[in-house]
């Protein structure tokens, strides 16, 4: 497909567009979501500190997904200024 002489460049600005740290973050927080739900409701009786864990984890679930929808790439423009004065 590419012709041998043709060199793919990945720059900073490309490889922060894929957003792969958000992105592994929220796969690793579905399955940690899963895991805990499945403890939880293979629990014979369970108690108030146990449903309490359970809230927690879907609480940081809703924060993370908040921050990675809200979230997108950050940019910082600066602006020169330069001062311009008058000989008198």
């Amino acid at each position: 497909m590419y012709h041998e002489d043709t060199v793919v460049m990945i720059t900073p600005e490309k490889l922060d567009s894929w957003r792969i740290v958000p992105r592994a973050l929220i796969l690793s927080y579905m399955v940690v979501f899963y895991q805990t739900c499945s403890w939880f409701m293979n629990l014979a009786d369970p108690n108030n500190a146990q449903a309490g864990f359970v809230s927690v984890v879907v609480g940081a679930g809703a924060a993370w997904f908040g921050l990675y929808v809200n979230g997108g790439r950050s940019r910082v423009e600066v602006s020169s200024k330069v001062e311009q004065r008058e000989n008198i």
